[in-house]
């Protein structure tokens, strides 16, 4: 619900906040930046952003105070993460004359976050709508994101599924208000379709709760609030105005990033920074969570179709008919992510070099819901139960054949896990040793999940050629291991044998069409 307080209030702040002759410096130009709870004005090294005067049902900001309470709660939040970007808290006064200024002395009108100024085009969101968001960044991003989390204060009082329900409440309020957007029918139908599956993962919810998985955490986690600084992504621009909105399951955190990038279509991004967080968070009871994604991402678009509803009022011509357009996207996507999703078990083998990594890689995308399948790598399993880095070099004593069944039991525990939540799994390992092999294949079969097994061959020269050109890799095998694994007594291999001689997207391509996954337009975003 708006209040009778509205923008409108603020229209001489805000045209005074748009006027060059405001800022000293004077800029060359300003530019503004609407949301449905903010207005961001960009002055030369600087940008000012104030919160609107409204109240929605899930935020306040209709009085002064409550206003000025948001930008210093905004200032404590983003320090986590961002601090180099917040400044302080600027007032926009009324002098003695009547004028008003900018953090001068006088009566207080409006509050202001003063941060420092960023190039647009650094912004995650802006570099995925053309094409140049960097796969590389998606490791650093998801080390950040676990980082962060692992620092967030734990909160085992807040009721999480009850706090999910809220959530849900408000947007299927906002739709059932916006027939004119959502047809009241897929209202109906998504509302009872998200509903029964929280009432399938509540006791799960609860218990993460009680387990620590509820944190103050971001809360408003997609691309548009993620920034390069100094190379490094950078989360900002958290939640400040609900500590019930923020504080969340880590899971239910993450899953709006996972969501906007599966919306975008950047689905192999969605899955390297899905694994790459999962092998971060390394606890065996966070594979449980896994359960919940379907609800978590599917609850995320339907968020982010509300606010994107929200804002229609503060917006007119083609913006409006764009945000139109993108509300029903977001709810589309909401409605896709509740439904039912494939589970696969799939192990890809094969010696050093056969590229099993890259292929997993490219594959874990395409197989199950989003944001894809859990890609299980022994070499990364064999350096964390050393306590290792994964590009530490480990010792012979790493290698040994008690190590490496160590590394088969690890594999198999966690894969079981992800498969007991309901999610897909790849096992990327050598599995030359028959036990090995036979361990993968009997969980296949013990779980009841539809599991295939392919095995990698390429010519002894390629091996060579591709290990001794890894650089910073989890992977210590070099030339003396290849010779060392082709004298390897592997007995027989019952696996599909795909060759892996080819590049890459040709292996993927045989790869696809024996183990029965995937599509073409699949191929395409991932390849």
């Amino acid at each position: 619900m708006v209040s009778a307080l509205t923008a409108g209030d603020q229209r001489e702040v805000i045209a005074f906040l748009s006027e060059r002759s405001t800022y000293d410096p004077s800029p060359t130009a300003i530019e503004r930046i609407d949301t449905h709870a903010s207005i961001i004005f960009l002055a030369g090294a600087f940008a000012y952003k104030i919160k609107r005067a409204v109240e929605l049902d899930y935020l306040d900001f209709s009085s002064l105070q409550k206003r000025r309470l948001a930008c210093e709660r905004e200032l404590a939040v983003n320090a986590a993460t961002a601090p180099q970007l917040y400044l302080g808290l600027v007032g926009i006064v009324r002098k003695l004359d009547g004028a008003l200024s900018l953090g001068e002395a006088g009566d207080v009108v409006e509050w202001a976050v003063k941060m420092r100024r960023f190039d647009q085009e650094d912004l995650l969101s802006h570099r995925a709508r053309s094409g140049q968001l960097d796969f590389d960044l998606m490791a650093p991003l998801a080390v950040h994101i676990a980082a962060f989390h692992d620092q967030a204060n734990v909160n085992r009082h807040n009721d999480a599924e009850k706090l999910l329900s809220d959530v849900i409440t408000s947007t299927v309020v906002s739709f059932t208000g916006a027939s004119d957007v959502i047809a009241p029918s897929e209202t109906r139908s998504y509302s009872q379709a998200v509903l029964d599956r929280l009432t399938e993962d509540a006791e799960l919810l609860r218990r993460r709760g009680r387990q620590g998985f509820v944190r103050r955490c971001h809360g408003d986690m997609h691309l548009n609030n993620i920034v390069l600084l100094e190379g490094q992504p950078t989360l900002f621009d958290a939640i400040e105005f609900s500590e019930d909105i923020a504080t969340v399951d880590t899971l239910y955190d993450l899953a709006f990033l996972l969501m906007d990038m599966w919306h975008r279509g950047l689905k192999g991004h969605a899955n390297a920074v899905f694994n790459r967080y999962i092998e971060e968070a390394d606890e065996i009871d966070n594979y449980e969570g896994l359960r919940a994604l379907p609800l978590f991402l599917s609850v995320r678009a339907a968020v982010r179709a509300m606010v994107t509803i929200d804002a229609l009022p503060h917006l007119s011509g083609g913006q409006k008919t764009s945000a139109l357009e993108e509300a029903r996207g977001y709810f589309a996507s909401a409605q896709e992510l509740i439904g039912p999703r494939a589970q696969r078990l799939i192990s890809v083998g094969g010696l050093s070099g056969t590229g099993k990594t890259r292929l997993s890689a490219a594959l874990a995308p395409i197989v199950g819901g989003a944001p894809g399948a859990v890609h299980l790598r022994s070499d990364v399993e064999r350096k964390a139960m050393f306590g290792l880095e994964r590009t530490v070099k480990l010792g012979p004593e790493g290698y040994s054949p008690e190590a490496s069944d160590r590394v088969y039991f690890r594999l198999i525990d966690k894969a079981r896990a992800v498969l007991q939540a309901g999610h897909s799994v790849i096992i990327d390992a050598v599995s030359a040793a028959p036990k090995h092999r036979r361990m993968i294949e009997n969980l296949g079969a013990n779980t009841g999940v539809r599991s295939r097994a392919i095995w990698l061959s390429a010519p002894r020269a390629e091996l060579i050629k591709r290990v001794d050109g890894r650089r910073g890799d989890a992977s210590d095998a070099d030339a003396a291991v290849v010779e060392q694994q082709l004298g390897w007594q592997t007995g027989p291999i019952s696996w599909d044998t795909v060759d892996a001689s080819g590049a890459p997207k040709d292996v993927l391509a045989e790869a696809v069409r024996v183990l029965g996954v995937g599509n073409g337009e699949a191929l395409r975003q991932v390849s």
